[in-house]
């Protein structure tokens, strides 16, 4: 009989889950991925693609063109439970799934929900596409205004400051108008990064007169902007959320084992604790025995590890545990054609580390034309 592996999102994971399959195909086994949008941006290169680097086609998965080239059904749909029990994940218009294996691999949203007024007033970075429909209708408005639109970008780790860096670079080079402010509730910009790191991207902002608010929780969300700790109104026209990452509900409610945010707990195998036919990585993923950020480094990582064990849970198999590495190289870029390199205590800049992620980032997604897979 026939097993079903169903693939749920189209993250940095399952496009390497897709590929292998591809490359050596399951005897026996149907894969179906089901994600609701044909393209998946690889977030190594969004920034690169906001300031005008990159065309879409440069930074984004045709997962279409993928699944067929591997032999995968992909079907467009956003799954919103699973009945564990039955082994049926279900979409948000009713479509079921039947599955023997499943993997979770959809992402994260920013943290939003705590802020009053904050989904009615401005756009998280994710989804992805939403933010970058949002951003066509902006660059238009900034080229039209005859003063500085007010961006506020709130959240100022690395995703933050270099979307605010990348905004200004295209819209500078659009000739339009904005200020952009980037906020923080902490006492530093990318606190998760050396301090040579911090001090580089501080002289930077001051270089292209983007202001930076530190300690300054937002209190509520408003049609007129922002209000900061100690109720100061921050006057804005567009608000970006790019705060920490934040998990869907129906893990939870469908029975998975979450951690205090929400996220699937996943062990060493990268199989949940609580049902061992369920398999998640990326965002949505948590591996309380060895934490790591939330970041697409480690989701590219886990591609080969959870294409592997996905084979042995099918088989009926012995899984091989997945060791994280213990620190990440970060490859930040300032906007333009330049970047800052972040590994562990060391920080080091110049136009030679964007060209090296150019390369890096580029090899990535070349591994993902149907070309290579066929």
């Amino acid at each position: 009989m026939q097993k079903r592996l169903l693939l749920i999102g189209g993250g940095h994971s399952h496009v390497e889950v897709i590929r292998r399959f591809g490359l050596n195909p399951e005897p026996g086994v149907a894969v179906t991925l089901v994600s609701p949008d044909r393209h998946t941006t690889y977030s190594g290169m969004l920034p690169g693609y906001i300031a005008g680097h990159y065309r879409f086609e440069d930074c984004h998965i045709d997962l279409e063109t993928l699944c067929r080239s591997a032999g995968v059904t992909r079907v467009a749909g956003t799954v919103g439970g699973i009945d564990l029990q039955r082994r049926i994940a279900r979409c948000a218009d009713g479509t079921e799934y039947a599955f023997d294996v499943v993997a979770i691999d959809s992402g994260s949203t920013p943290v939003i929900a705590g802020i009053p007024g904050a989904a009615q007033h401005g756009i998280p970075v994710k989804p992805v596409p939403a933010f970058l429909d949002y951003w066509t209708t902006l660059r238009a408005a900034a080229r039209s205004a005859s003063a500085d639109l007010r961006i506020a970008i709130v959240g100022a780790g690395a995703g933050g400051v270099e979307l605010a860096l990348a905004m200004h670079n295209r819209i500078r080079a659009d000739n339009g108008h904005a200020q952009f402010t980037v906020i923080s509730d902490g006492p530093t910009l990318l606190a998760a990064h050396p301090a040579g790191v911090q001090r580089r991207f501080s002289a930077v902002l001051r270089e292209r007169c983007i202001t930076l608010r530190l300690n300054a929780p937002v209190q509520t969300a408003t049609a007129e902007g922002l209000v900061l700790g100690g109720g100061e109104m921050l006057r804005a026209d567009h608000v970006i959320w790019v705060t920490g990452a934040a998990a869907p509900a129906w893990p939870r409610e469908c029975g998975l084992l979450t951690d205090a945010a929400g996220f699937i707990v996943v062990n060493a195998h990268l199989q949940s604790p609580s049902h061992d036919c369920v398999f998640a990585t990326g965002d949505i993923a948590a591996m309380p025995s060895t934490p790591r950020p939330k970041s697409g480094v480690y989701a590219v990582r886990q591609g080969p590890p959870l294409t592997e064990n996905l084979r042995r849970a099918l088989r009926g198999g012995t899984l091989l545990e997945y060791h994280p590495q213990r620190r990440a190289l970060a490859l930040i870029s300032t906007g333009d054609r330049y970047a800052v390199a972040s590994y562990g205590s060391f920080a080091f800049g110049g136009a030679w580390v964007w060209r090296w992620k150019d390369y890096i980032d580029t090899a990535f997604m070349q591994r993902y034309r149907a070309a290579h897979i066929s």
